[in-house]
């Protein structure tokens, strides 16, 4: 990579570091190489790259940023790049870090969400990296909830009358007023969710992220800096993190997949700092779901197992259910019969297992019969066990409720696929052009994917009649 010109005197910061941490230079360029992989970065850094920073010279673009967290990562304390001696650059690929502490969080999670705000279109483009779970996932299961989330009225230390160093209280000017955040706050945020969680559902996500994404800038940002304590802190937390979450879940469903991935990652960090370990496996879910969508079914097996281990067996029936049904979706996209059947098992007796009096956590509840019997069609069809897969996904569009517009969709293209495979062309057909019209109904990229999978399973039909009258109504939709 191109280097800025040498500077006059040699980086001390630097190599005072590097002897501290052990490393070698070669160690050093290796490990920035790895971290850079993580953010889906390509970087070729070798052991005379190092030896031109301790020299003087300044790496480009987001490479201070990775150096300063390899070096966080290996001293166990958080470092910057001016730290090291760097020319700071905000990272464009920030937001894949679990940050150490709940500020951090904070200050992480508002910068993406300011970002998303004013320039979406440059981070619709970054790419999803595979290598970027791993760390996130692992830090969460060995994490522990933070020890302390209560902010009073914060001070900076600033000139007032004349007299340096003298603390005030930050001004509106700063960093805003510090409001107080009551429980009333709490709930507005928790029915936000749930409007923008049924316009997701029924118009797809594209319909309104940018609102909120807008309403998280200006609304949750604030209250996550002003005044709290404990209790109503934690509380703060899990629904920014249920938000932040389906922040996500919105960049997912329209393609942007990098961004979705860097939402989920600090949705799984707020949930920490929620203290809610229920909700951070459930975002470990999302991310298993994203996998597999993407075809990564071993990250999303993998994610699958993390997000189980760390809520243990004492979970409420429903969320077991929905983690063993995850974990079966991502054997299904590798193939594997045996363990998928098994997994599919598993959580089939966890959701015969549940009552009508169990508490449920709210984000679980859309898991019901209808939905198991959607995981269990997208399996066997994954599997190409096509019989099986057409009873499932016609149980499932018996029972699923018509606000789940997308989730049907989904499940009818399943359902046409099903009875493609099957030979039944004239039936998979209806079935596809029903589920292509919805589509065009809805801002939802995974809509619009799912049909041209259809198509695709298609092609060798194209010259049977059936294929040409879907083609002339597909063409229809203008």
């Amino acid at each position: 990579m191109t280097e800025r010109p040498a500077q006059r005197t040699p980086n001390r910061q630097l190599a005072a570091l590097i002897a501290e941490a052990g490393f070698s230079n070669a160690g050093l360029a290796r490990r920035v190489d790895q971290l850079g992989l993580e953010h889906g970065l390509d970087l070729r850094y070798d052991k005379t790259s190092v030896t031109r920073w301790l020299r003087g010279q300044q790496p480009r673009g987001t490479t201070p940023a990775l150096i300063a967290e390899v070096f966080t990562r290996r001293l166990g304390r958080r470092l910057t790049a001016q730290d090291l001696g760097l020319d700071a650059c905000a990272p464009v690929y920030a937001g894949l870090e679990f940050a150490a502490t709940p500020e951090e969080a904070v200050d992480i999670i508002s910068g993406l969400w300011r970002k998303d705000s004013g320039s979406h279109a440059e981070l619709r483009k970054i790419a999803f990296t595979p290598a970027g779970l791993v760390v996130p996932s692992r830090d969460w299961l060995i994490g522990r909830a933070d020890d302390r989330v209560a902010r009073g009225e914060p001070l900076v230390r600033v000139p007032a009358q004349g007299r340096p160093g003298v603390p005030r209280q930050r001004g509106a000017a700063e960093r805003g007023p510090g409001q107080k955040v009551t429980g009333g706050d709490i709930a507005a945020l928790r029915s936000v969710g749930e409007l923008f969680r049924s316009l997701d559902d029924m118009y797809g996500g594209g319909h309104a992220r940018q609102a909120l994404v807008r309403y998280l800038e200006h609304e949750c940002e604030p209250m996550l800096r002003g005044t709290y304590g404990e209790q109503t802190g934690r509380r703060l937390f899990a629904a920014a993190a249920d938000l932040t979450r389906l922040a996500g879940w919105t960049s997912y469903d329209i393609a942007a997949h990098g961004l979705a991935q860097r939402y989920f990652v600090q949705a799984l960090r707020l949930a920490q700092a929620a203290g809610d370990r229920a909700y951070g496996s459930y975002v470990l879910v999302t991310m298993s779901r994203q996998a597999v969508y993407l075809g990564h079914g071993r990250e999303a097996v993998q994610l699958a197992r993390v997000a189980q281990q760390g809520v243990g067996t004492n979970a409420p029936p429903v969320v077991q259910a929905l983690l063993h049904a995850v974990e079966a979706r991502g054997h299904g996209v590798l193939g594997e019969v045996r363990a998928c059947t098994a997994s599919l098992v598993r959580a089939e007796r966890a959701l015969e297992t549940a009552r009508p009096g169990d508490e449920v956590p709210h984000w679980a509840r859309f898991f019901d019969e209808a939905q198991l019997a959607d995981e269990f069609g997208h399996c066997h069809r994954d599997l190409q066990q096509f019989r099986s897969a057409a009873q499932h996904a016609e149980r499932s569009l018996q029972l699923r409720a018509p606000s789940y517009a997308r989730s049907r969709l989904f499940c009818r293209v399943v359902l046409a696929s099903a009875r493609l495979g099957l030979g039944e062309l004239d039936q998979a057909c209806a079935l596809g052009a029903e589920a292509a019209g919805q589509a065009a109904e809805m801002r939802s990229v995974r809509a619009v994917e799912y049909v041209r999978d259809f198509e695709r399973r298609l092609e060798p039909y194209k010259d049977a009649a059936p294929v040409r009258g879907y083609r002339d109504k597909v063409a229809a939709l203008g």
